[in-house]
């Protein structure tokens, strides 16, 4: 019998392993998904009222600032585990100054950025904190210096601006002036719709087209794959432009209804709208992707299979969220400046 089931490739402890993960990461899923229509929601429907991007933008502040700062602690204790030896050494003291900028990061952007009388200097404020909070990292290095190394304090400043200020820049997404409900709904939908693209087109053909993406990084992304995550991403723009057409319009046209003046607003006249939103799904796929090879490199580097366990079945606050904090300078930009 135990000839039989080594023959037919079966393992039932290990099928039941793979049905107890595949189950983890479907009820993970629906909790994000639920979380985030939550936050759609509040955002969507609480007043404007005076300050950018109205209270409702909050509750996503409060994820971003959780992912600053559970992002941090995930870095920290990667590079904690890479076999660097005194070569990389990070004080105490080193950590919670990283730490501390990355729980202030998004805060302070979004308190600077909802005040009218400061005309949008979240951003100045973001760098001005980092400049103090790298100019304290480098004090504690000096004085500190037996607890501590300049690769150490490299790697800290690198996690304050890998995980700090690009989650700033996903705060900045959610108080843009106009349009930040369609830039929010389009970062989250084209991650989740690249990631979904690939692993289902991935899954499905990569016996055909076997060719690997980046076998030195991640051994089971494939090219193919890669073509299934950038198709995801150009359905998931499609989505994010038929949610706000559909709930919102466009300027003044109205196609159902429109609540708390929350609509799509066009500047542009080079592209219509519908193919601004495809184009801006197919890069932000592609950022996507580098993110997640990125965070590949860095989980390579520091020997370690996911940067965290908080999400079952997905890992980590960063493994989750890699490629979203890639592809936000894209959005941002995108929506800056074409909408």
């Amino acid at each position: 019998m135990a000839e039989q089931v080594k023959d037919n490739g079966l393992n039932p402890v290990k099928e039941e392993n793979k049905k107890s993960s595949l189950k983890l990461r479907v009820l993970t899923g629906v909790v994000y998904v639920t979380i985030l229509l939550v936050m759609v929601v509040l955002k969507w429907c609480v007043p404007q009222g005076s300050v950018a991007g109205g209270w409702g933008s909050l509750g996503f502040d409060a994820v971003f600032t959780a992912v600053s700062v559970i992002g941090a602690f995930e870095f920290l204790r990667a590079i904690d585990r890479q076999s660097s030896g005194v070569n990389c050494k990070i004080s105490t003291p080193q950590r919670a100054v990283t730490i501390a900028f990355c729980a202030v990061s998004v805060p302070l952007y979004a308190i600077i950025d909802m005040i009218p009388q400061t005309n949008g200097s979240g951003f100045l404020a973001v760098a001005v904190g980092f400049t103090i909070y790298t100019m304290l990292l480098a004090a504690t290095s000096v004085f500190d210096h037996n607890r501590s190394s300049v690769k150490g304090t490299i790697y800290c400043i690198f996690c304050m601006i890998y995980c700090g200020v690009l989650s700033a820049m996903l705060s900045s997404i959610n108080h843009l002036k106009t349009n930040s409900m369609a830039a929010v709904i389009m970062l989250f939908v084209c991650s989740v719709c690249t990631d979904t693209g690939a692993f289902v087109v991935g899954s499905l053909l990569k016996k055909y087209v076997p060719l690997k993406l980046a076998p030195q990084l991640s051994p089971n992304k494939t090219v193919i794959g890669s073509v299934g995550g950038i198709i995801g991403g150009i359905i998931g723009g499609i989505i994010s432009f038929y949610i706000m057409y559909i709930f919102g319009g466009i300027d003044d046209q109205i196609m159902f209804f429109r609540f708390n003046e929350v609509f799509l607003h066009v500047k542009s006249e080079t592209f219509p709208p519908l193919l601004s939103f495809v184009l801006i799904g197919l890069f932000t796929s592609v950022m996507c992707q580098i993110g997640d090879l990125f965070e590949s490199a860095i989980k390579r580097e520091c020997g370690v299979k996911d940067m965290g366990n908080l999400l079952p079945g997905h890992g980590g606050i960063l493994d989750r969220f890699d490629s979203m904090l890639y592809s936000s300078v894209l959005v941002l930009f995108s929506f800056g400046t074409i909408f």
